[in-house]
């Protein structure tokens, strides 16, 4: 696995940035537990992208394990992707959800997609009330390009290298790590970033366009516009 990443550690407790380079893939993340960070990070994005056009944003959530029958953990991380720029938001330590990320993540317009992205789905609303609007599970789309019927119960080492051609290796112990605490560990932060940025909107939008699979009249994603 090629990997690279650059910590900023920059001198803030509210957020920090990340440069990651997978392969050829260079990846700007910002972690914040800010919501004015949130509000920026979605503005810039936005524009950078030329909207109104609809967005392909991967999405994905870690909450700490629930070892205990009846403990259900609420959301810790919520993670976005757009393009090269990456999201990773605080949302258990965040004094508020800014308005601007229930409008993000409500606009029709656009299309979230992630690896068992319907449960995270549910989970967001069920937690923070948080609701999205429009979501495709990417193993769904791997099924369309493959026809391999295992791809639809597949993980995202799996996807990747089905359909990538890429390795990503993150043991277990990061997968099910305390996502709760607000220091991160570096080995968490370079999960995150791997799975969500790499394994999801990256790549994908390169191997499968998403607008043959989600109604759109033309083709809309970040790559063919």
């Amino acid at each position: 696995m090629s990997i690279a990443i650059v910590d900023h550690a920059l001198p803030y407790d509210t957020h920090n940035l990340y440069d990651v380079t997978f392969y050829t893939q260079n990846i700007q993340t910002l972690l914040t537990s800010s919501p004015s960070m949130v509000d920026s990070w979605l503005s810039e994005t936005c524009n950078l992208h030329s909207l109104p056009q609809p967005l392909i944003v991967g999405l994905d959530v870690e909450w700490r394990p629930n070892f205990q029958r009846n403990m259900d953990n609420p959301v810790a991380i919520l993670q976005l992707c757009v393009g090269s720029r990456c999201l990773i938001f605080q949302i258990l330590h965040a004094p508020n959800i800014p308005q601007s990320l229930i409008n993000f993540l409500g606009n029709s317009n656009h299309t979230f997609v992630g690896v068992g992205i319907e449960e995270d789905v549910e989970k967001l609303v069920c937690d923070y009330e948080l609701s999205v609007a429009t979501f495709v599970d990417l193993r769904d789309l791997a099924f369309d390009k493959l026809g391999d019927k295992e791809l639809k119960k597949s993980g995202i080492k799996t996807l990747a290298r089905r359909v990538l051609d890429k390795e990503i290796d993150k043991p277990k112990v990061i997968s099910r790590s305390r996502w709760d605490n607000m220091w991160l560990t570096p080995e968490q932060n370079l999960g995150l970033i791997l799975d969500l940025s790499v394994a999801t909107t990256h790549g994908f939008q390169s191997d499968v366009c998403f607008c043959l699979h989600v109604n759109f009249t033309e083709c809309v994603c970040i790559n063919c516009i």
